[in-house]
């Protein structure tokens, strides 16, 4: 007699169930993966610089990631606009995206500023990241940029800035008189706080400035960036490490385009840019080590403030956030949030 195998009816059911939904789940998945986006991302950085090499590492990350689905071309400073129209133009659709930083965007909130540098905050790149990605940063972040038509899918930290000086600056006390290069904003006000005497100047002008002696020192970037541009050859103490200025650039997506992407992609992006964070600090990181020891003999001496004189500034540095903080809702939102984190952080009392 032929054996006969019963199959459980629940089982028969479920089988069917799972085939039904192959059937119709299928083919929507495989469109999805076959689906993809072709962008093009302007950044703020020079073609040759280090940055620009480290954000086209960053796309091609992506591409590799994603399986070509996700292609991004990066494109240097100027190519399609200047660097202060790029939000504009990512926000209108002209770009699919920016590697651009917020001071560009002071004029519609002055929170953009206080997002991307709170001016005297933090000690390393590392502690503002916690406020982002684990202390409200990045909800208020979209909240903001999403009132433009854009997605803020991260910051990315270029270092610790350093300012050279042509005379040791060792406390705040030695600011006292000291003309420097300084952008409008938080960081003139703090540095006018202890009577410095900060001049804006356009960059082809700060050299021969600091050459003449009509400045004494220029805030502009980190130790490795001044040391490429000569500076130290002329102001022989710069301050290093330093602590008073730790801007990051963005990654930032037109709405319209960052809604079409499938969930997977979104992810994927919000993970390359951490990464993208972690290789460009770290990568200037070796790049400031390598100037402190190549400056050996050459005369150069590095300045490195005690933490009394740090706090010092840090508490000045708290009045001129806190004023700015009134001008709009998102600005309070971003210094009070901050400033809960550097109190748990015992950088502030």
């Amino acid at each position: 007699m032929p054996r006969v195998f019963r199959i459980p009816f629940a089982r028969t059911l479920a089988t069917c169930a799972l085939a039904a939904l192959t059937l119709t789940v299928a083919p929507r998945d495989a469109a999805a993966a076959e689906t993809s986006f072709k962008w093009r991302c302007q950044s703020l950085w020079a073609a040759n610089s280090i940055n620009m090499k480290l954000f086209t590492a960053f796309t091609e990350r992506v591409r590799t990631m994603s399986g070509g689905r996700l292609d991004i071309e990066p494109l240097a400073d100027g190519t399609v606009v200047k660097a202060g129209e790029m939000f504009n133009a990512v926000r209108n659709g002209i770009l699919d995206c920016q590697n651009g930083g917020g001071g560009y965007n002071a004029k519609l909130d002055v929170a953009f500023i206080l997002m991307g540098d709170l001016a005297g905050a933090y000690e390393r790149p590392e502690q503002m990241q916690i406020w982002y990605e684990y202390r409200g940063g990045k909800e208020i972040a979209r909240e903001l940029y999403a009132k433009y038509n854009t997605r803020h899918v991260g910051f990315v930290w270029h270092g610790v800035e350093s300012i050279p000086f042509n005379k040791p600056v060792r406390s705040t006390a030695d600011l006292e008189g000291v003309k420097l290069r300084a952008p409008t904003g938080p960081v003139s006000s703090i540095m006018s706080k202890f009577g410095a005497a900060p001049v804006t100047l356009h960059g082809a002008e700060v050299y021969p400035a600091l050459e003449r002696g009509v400045i004494e020192g220029t805030d502009w970037g980190t130790l490795s960036m001044n040391d490429d541009l000569g500076f130290h050859k002329i102001a022989k103490f710069p301050i290093y490490p330093g602590f008073h200025s730790m801007p990051a650039t963005d990654i930032v997506v037109n709405m319209d385009r960052w809604n079409e992407l499938p969930d997977d992609l979104k992810m994927l992006l919000e993970v390359a840019t951490r990464d993208f964070a972690r290789d460009m600090v770290q990568t200037l990181v070796l790049a400031d080590e390598k100037v402190v020891r190549d400056a050996a003999g050459s005369g150069v001496e590095f300045v490195n403030w005690s933490a009394e004189e740090r706090k010092k500034f840090r508490t000045a540095a708290v009045a001129v956030w806190q004023e700015l903080s009134e001008k709009t809702p998102a600005a309070k939102k971003v210094v009070d949030s901050q400033i809960a984190l550097l109190k748990e952080l015992r950088l502030l009392d």
